[in-house]
């Protein structure tokens, strides 16, 4: 008889994003980095245009989770309060909680075309993604949402449970970090939805690199907005969706 051995699980919890005192959303999250990722789903979410409109921020005990309470201007709390929906966050959530179908695929301001990259670096990133999923590694259930420089050097990432979360905290980061991570890419672990290209295109994020596949809306999306879209990332091989002017083959 084989002798059992102990496992690791991955930390799950419901997060809940409050704004002036109002809960706008609860998401399944990683309890990691909490502080960028409501930064992130502020932004990606168009809840706000840049940090400087959140004054104040907590991360607090509640119930059987967690609460960010998020300080917003007033201008921007008056917007968001004009189109406030309810969503009942869960990990790979989509469409859940949207009260309205005219919610999804929201407008986003066309791209500038003022990024490359060298598909010949896109190796070099790959090979280093899973050094920000140290959770992963020993659970084998995060994705990894990280900033590529031109180079194709990670200049960092983060991991969560749920793909989009991960992705907002990249986000919140990369607004953090100001004109340092502003030129590159994002490079994702899991498959490209249309809620990925459109949070990366709703930051100002003008590629996306995912190693899984698109789905056709997120392939719209991309096309509409202007971002460059690269799905099947691999060693060696990539699949381009949209707007390949962005990337040199060669």
């Amino acid at each position: 008889m084989n002798s059992a051995t102990a496992d690791y699980l991955a930390e799950e919890v419901p997060v809940a994003l409050v704004y002036n005192g109002i809960s706008h959303v609860v998401m399944m999250a990683s309890p990691k980095d909490l502080e960028r990722f409501a930064i992130g789903f502020s932004l990606s979410e168009g809840i706000i245009e840049n940090q400087n409109e959140i004054f104040g921020m907590d991360v607090v005990q509640a119930c059987n989770g967690l609460e960010v309470q998020i300080e917003l201007s007033s201008r921007r709390f008056m917007g968001l309060k004009e189109r406030r929906r309810a969503l009942a966050g869960r990990t790979g959530c989509g469409v859940c909680g949207v009260e309205q179908l005219n919610d999804i695929g929201k407008p986003v301001a066309p791209l500038p075309f003022t990024q490359t990259f060298s598909l010949a670096d896109l190796d070099r990133g790959l090979s280093q993604l899973r050094d920000f999923q140290p959770i992963g590694q020993l659970t084998g259930c995060t994705h990894a949402a990280a900033w590529m420089l031109p180079s194709g050097e990670l200049a960092g990432g983060h991991e969560d449970v749920g793909r989009h979360v991960a992705l907002d905290k990249l986000l919140g980061r990369r607004a953090q970090e100001g004109d340092h991570w502003q030129s590159g890419a994002v490079l994702v672990s899991s498959r490209a939805s249309y809620e990925m290209v459109q949070k990366s295109a709703m930051c100002g994020v003008e590629i996306l690199f995912a190693v899984s596949a698109a789905t056709t809306l997120a392939v719209e999306v991309a096309e509409r907005c202007n971002l460059t879209l690269v799905g099947f990332c691999k060693p060696g091989r990539a699949k381009i969706y949209t707007h390949p002017q962005r990337l040199a083959t060669s």
